[in-house]
């Protein structure tokens, strides 16, 4: 009698427990099976380096095309890398910045590049990683590779957009 009144306390304590837990909220998740088909799609279209970040900056595939400066792989990465933490594709950073006296400063940290060919990545409204191009003729090249792989995968550069 003893051990099922314990059990049975045990029982209820746990589900008290499991009924207070917090709601955390999901997101959707950019995995390596994507970002490959992203560096694919890039370079389908484009002789460049594709560097392909996940939701949290973490680097998920790097590729270089044939003859591509070695100089290439970091800026793919840096453009990736600023592309996601401001949730804006570089081009259009890039002009921000340059138009604002408050933003001078941006270029001298290391691991931004205000350089057009990185995007964010979102999946409807939710952001999942970023990818960063570079070595396909100049910014404009590195942007458009961009936008059309993201696009080719179901992916796109804006919030709610694809």
């Amino acid at each position: 009698m003893i051990c099922k009144t314990l059990v049975l306390s045990v029982g209820l304590g746990l589900a008290g427990t499991a009924l207070a837990a917090p709601e955390l909220p999901r997101h959707a998740e950019l995995d390596l099976a994507t970002a490959r088909q992203l560096a694919d799609a890039s370079l389908a279209q484009c002789t460049a380096v594709v560097s392909v970040l996940d939701r949290g900056g973490n680097l998920l595939v790097t590729l270089r095309a044939d003859g591509v400066g070695p100089h290439n792989t970091l800026a793919s990465q840096r453009k990736a890398y600023t592309a996601l933490s401001t949730k804006t594709p570089t081009r259009l950073f890039a002009e921000r910045a340059r138009n604002n006296p408050e933003a001078a400063n941006l270029n001298t940290l290391p691991e931004l590049l205000l350089l057009g060919g990185g995007i964010p990545l979102f999946a409807g409204n939710q952001l999942v990683g970023a990818m960063g191009i570079a070595g396909a003729g100049g910014a404009a090249q590195d942007e458009a590779c961009a936008l059309q792989a993201a696009q080719r995968v179901g992916l796109a550069a804006e919030a709610g957009r694809q």
